[in-house]
């Protein structure tokens, strides 16, 4: 059995690797920045060992291990920490370490010769370092310690290249929205932090004497059903607003698509294992006390259904291929809240596991393409699928999972997904069915312009061609990239044909059983509907069919038909013109505006004026007695003796 001091290995490599870049090579060996690299991939590597022995150790016992040791005391409440092993821990170490060292290998390809090597690397190494004591929180007030870590380290991230506005106006964008988010979930903490005795009396109750800060203790007294509903609902509700700021959930996902300003590989490593998937994550790690409340489990359910369908008709309008990919990923993000608050716990962490893959790999797929083009942009890109072969195979294999074809990762998670809801007896899961169903047929549709318009026909001329193109996108210089970015490529590829078959089989493959996902966790295991799947797929297929005849074989009928449509199309490149509507009314009227006005006046009016008062109380009660200090001491005798008596005459009257 894995011990204490294994789990908390896997956290501090990674944090050791930053310290060591940030304190040492940075400084003083800045010379020779590839120690950065190097430092960071055996760190992660290490971690991805430890966390492939911990993942062995419960498939082995299907024991779970929580080891908690005091650090704060506020009273009578004893805050500890520690570490939580148990399934859901265990999926998410692998999928975090070994996505991010394969990020961490292609980043050396990609951020060659950049000035800020050492620091991106150092960057990425706090990054993953905070997931994973995320992962690994034992503690709701240590997990919003490592939940706030991760942001900091996105924001640093996002803002890498900081010298361009544009990112470092994502960078603040990104902090500021999800801190409202984080909001929620602060209140969520301390609501449980004033409820602590209802949550410690519940748990003894069933025999067992916790602390209420425990995630577990938390859990098993909402499990018990030794709550009352409105506690669980309040505090649920407060939690799910931090996973939606985190996970880029409608209303608070403008600030996801602005934070492709950064490298790619971070874009990667957000959308994939680290800041986006938390979220999901996050709602997964407290899953009993949503499914004691059947309001916050609606809530989830339709924030995450009607956020799979709004962002993917962003995607379907976008021109820059890592914003197509961005919408997409709140899109996907969307069906496993839906999934979970339809209570399909296993087919969303399923869904979480192999989203990590292909997006990953979609995500440097497009930073190979950019490396290779100088831009960012779709409609100054085409035919590299003949320069770039490698690249071209590994995208179509991450694109096609995404779409949810058949055999591929994602067809296996989606549908398990859809078979859930569709199962479900009517209400909020009927509804959420169709409308992930419809975003199923809108993620085949733009996954297929983005090859056809990035892969197909003739090279449209690159960076030399967009006017727009950043600085730091560099030159064209048609051809596959460096081995170093394809066989992170070619990894990932492998992971999105395979983990699916092999993960959560619909069969017996005589390696592993079938759901073998859902009952490692514990969860209800689905069946798998073949009616359903094989409808969805055939629908998929016909999608992708039309797209590519659209964009395939007359590109001009295309633009033809966009400018027929241009309201809609104006409507969705726009964002539905959300930012307009926060930067124009949230922001510039009601903050700067009307709240600022307020706070002026009453910092005038009654902050100003209660100093101003006690300053002219002071003046002219100085200004009174100054006019009783003479000089003369026969005067102050007589006071003296006048006062001496007088307090003799009290005392004799009142003793």
């Amino acid at each position: 059995m894995i011990i204490e001091l294994e789990l908390w290995l896997v956290f501090f490599f990674p944090l050791g690797s930053f310290a060591v870049i940030a304190l040492v090579i940075r400084p003083f060996l800045n010379r020779y920045a590839q120690l950065a690299a190097y430092t960071t991939i055996f760190s992660i590597a290490v971690s991805l060992v430890l966390s492939i022995r911990a993942f062995q150790s419960i498939v082995d016992r299907s024991v779970n291990q929580q080891t908690m040791h005091s650090w704060l005391k506020i009273g009578d409440l004893d805050i500890t920490i520690g570490v939580i092993l148990d399934p859901l821990t265990a999926i998410m170490l692998v999928v975090v370490t070994s996505v991010s060292l394969v990020i961490q290998v292609y980043s050396i390809g990609y951020m060659r010769g950049d000035p800020g090597f050492a620091r991106y690397f150092a960057y990425m190494s706090l990054f993953t370092a905070s997931m994973i004591g995320l992962v690994i929180a034992a503690n709701v007030v240590q997990m919003y310690v490592f939940w706030e870590l991760v942001g900091v380290s996105s924001y640093l991230l996002i803002g890498f290249w900081y010298h361009r506005p544009a990112a470092a106006a994502a960078a603040k964008k990104a902090f500021i929205v999800t801190r409202i988010g984080d909001f929620g979930f602060l209140l969520a903490i301390l609501y449980i932090f004033f409820n602590a005795d209802a949550i410690v009396g519940a748990v003894e109750l069933e025999g067992v004497a916790r602390n209420a800060l425990e995630i577990d203790a938390i859990n098993d007294a909402a499990k018990a059903g030794l709550l009352a509903t409105s506690v669980v609902t309040w505090i649920a509700l407060g939690i799910f607003m931090g996973a939606v700021g985190k996970s880029g959930q409608f209303p608070l996902h403008t600030w996801l698509p602005d934070a492709m300003e950064g490298p790619t590989p971070v874009s990667a490593l957000i959308h994939a294992a680290t800041m986006v998937a938390a979220g999901v994550f996050l709602v997964a790690r407290f899953f009993p006390l949503f499914e004691a409340s059947t309001t916050a489990m609606s809530v989830v359910a339709l924030v995450g259904g009607f956020t799979a369908l709004f962002a993917a008709t962003m995607a379907l309008a976008a021109n820059d291929i890592k914003r197509v990919l961005a919408y997409s990923t709140i899109s996907q993000l969307g069906y496993m809240m839906l999934a979970l608050g339809t209570g399909a716990y296993g087919p969303a962490v399923f869904h979480l596991l192999t989203h990590a893959f292909f997006k990953a790999l979609l995500f440097l797929g497009a930073g190979s393409v950019n490396h290779a083009t100088g831009t960012y942009d779709m409609r100054y890109m085409g035919g590299l699928r003949k320069v770039m072969p490698w690249t071209y195979a590994t995208f179509l294999v991450g694109g096609l999972s995404l779409a949810g074809i058949f055999p591929l990762a994602g067809f296996w998670s989606k549908d398990e997904i859809l078979a859930h809801a569709w199962a479900q007896d009517g209400g909020v899961s009927s509804l959420v069915f169709w409308l992930a169903a419809a975003a199923v047929l809108m993620t085949a549709f733009y996954v297929t312009r983005v090859i056809v318009m990035t892969f197909e026909g003739e090279f449209r001329g690159g960076a030399e061609a967009d006017p727009e193109a950043a600085p730091h996108d560099g030159d064209v210089h048609l051809g596959e990239s460096p081995r170093v970015m394809v066989g992170p490529l070619v990894v990932l590829a492998a992971a999105s044909v395979l983990a699916g078959l092999f993960v959560n089989p619909p069969f017996d493959l005589g390696i592993v059983s079938k759901h073998s996902l859902s009952e490692f966790l514990g969860a209800e295991a689905m069946g798998f509907n073949v009616a359903l799947a094989a409808l969805t797929l055939a629908a998929a297929l016909a999608v992708i069919g039309v797209a590519y005849v659209i964009y395939a074989s007359d590109p001009e009928w295309a633009r033809q038909s966009g400018r027929r449509l241009r309201p809609a199309h104006t409507l969705l490149s726009r964002k539905y013109y959300f930012d307009e509507a926060y930067e124009g009314i949230v922001v510039t009227r009601v903050l700067y505006g009307w709240l600022a006005r307020a706070l002026d006046w009453g910092d005038k009016a009654i902050v100003d004026g209660v100093v101003r008062d006690v300053d002219r109380l002071g003046r002219n009660v100085g200004r009174g007695i100054a006019q009783a200090q003479t000089g003369q001491l026969q005067g102050y005798g007589v006071a003296i003796s006048v006062g001496v008596l007088g307090i003799l005459g009290i005392y004799l009257i009142f003793r």
